[in-house]
């Protein structure tokens, strides 16, 4: 029996639709759930289309934040001109994903629910520090973004929640960015490591380099390092070793455990590289 596609009109509505129906699923862009739906690995009862809510396309700057609502296009947080003035990381972050079909269809929201270690935006999303704003019957709580992904294709959602919005600060301590994908099979294809790194710093304050990791662990990782002082060499020292130390890969199509650990290695290397030649001489 195919499923029933439910369209409510309101956060409320669609929150008690979930509550009432334990194999119901949300559907967003769909681009994700489709592939599973097809083949097995999920099965619903019912799709509740979210498409229809009023504000989950919302995309604005709210004092020092930028709000994204859950049905705002991977393709917009790509293109617009809010995200690329102060969330160039982000921007370039969902510039890689997939392509751009896939980007004009999918989601925000259905993007980090769907929980795979090897998705590009979550590590930019860890960088920035972003939060994730999640409403159910039970009411709405937010969750810190590396409170997030818990285990293997396994999120801090319970059912029943939606992902409503995501708010990533902007901040002005950023002095350099950037986002690596290196991918085995195609350049559209899951990447098999990525890293996203910035560096921070206030006037006569700490250096910090921010460094997350994507496809090189059960779950998206991060780190921080204080790098004040630090030549460029030492810097490579400093987060090499402890980036290898937050590399547990696992083996699949797109290679081997040793593998992925040498592009894991290559890949910080270049974000370190980019970050270097970005940042402004002091």
């Amino acid at each position: 029996m195919n499923p029933r596609i439910l369209r409510p009109q309101s956060l409320a509505d669609a929150c008690t639709l979930l509550s009432l129906d334990d194999d119901a699923l949300i559907y967003g862009g769909g681009t994700a759930l489709q592939i599973l739906l097809k083949q097995g690995v999920l099965s619903a009862s019912s799709f509740v289309d979210i498409s229809g809510i009023p504000g989950l396309n919302e995309l604005r700057r709210a004092e020092n934040e930028i709000l994204v609502g859950s049905m705002v296009s991977i393709r917009r947080m790509e293109t617009d001109p809010l995200v690329r003035q102060f969330l160039p990381l982000a921007s370039a972050a969902y510039a890689k994903v997939a392509n751009p079909r896939v980007r004009n269809t999918a989601t925000v929201g259905g993007n980090i629910a769907h929980g795979d270690y090897r998705l590009d935006p979550p590590v930019a999303l860890l960088v920035l520090g972003a939060t994730i704003e999640v409403t159910s019957t039970e009411g709405s709580r937010s969750i810190p973004i590396e409170e997030f992904f818990v285990d293997f294709q396994l999120t801090a959602l319970d059912h029943g929640e939606i992902v409503t919005s995501i708010k990533i600060p902007v901040s002005t301590d950023i002095v350099a960015s950037t986002y690596v994908k290196l991918s085995s099979l195609s350049a559209n294809d899951w990447p098999s490591a990525s890293a996203a790194a910035a560096i921070f710093q206030r006037p006569g304050e700490a250096k910090i380099l921010r460094l997350a990791l994507g496809a090189l662990a059960p779950t998206p990782v991060v780190t921080s390092v204080d790098i004040t002082g630090f030549r460029e060499d030492q810097v490579a020292e400093a987060v090499l070793e402890r980036a290898i130390l937050m590399m547990d890969p696992l083996p699949d199509v797109r290679g081997g455990i040793e593998y992925k650990r040498n592009l894991g290695r290559v890949a910080v290397e270049d974000a370190l590289r980019n970050l270097w030649r970005d940042q402004p001489s002091d």
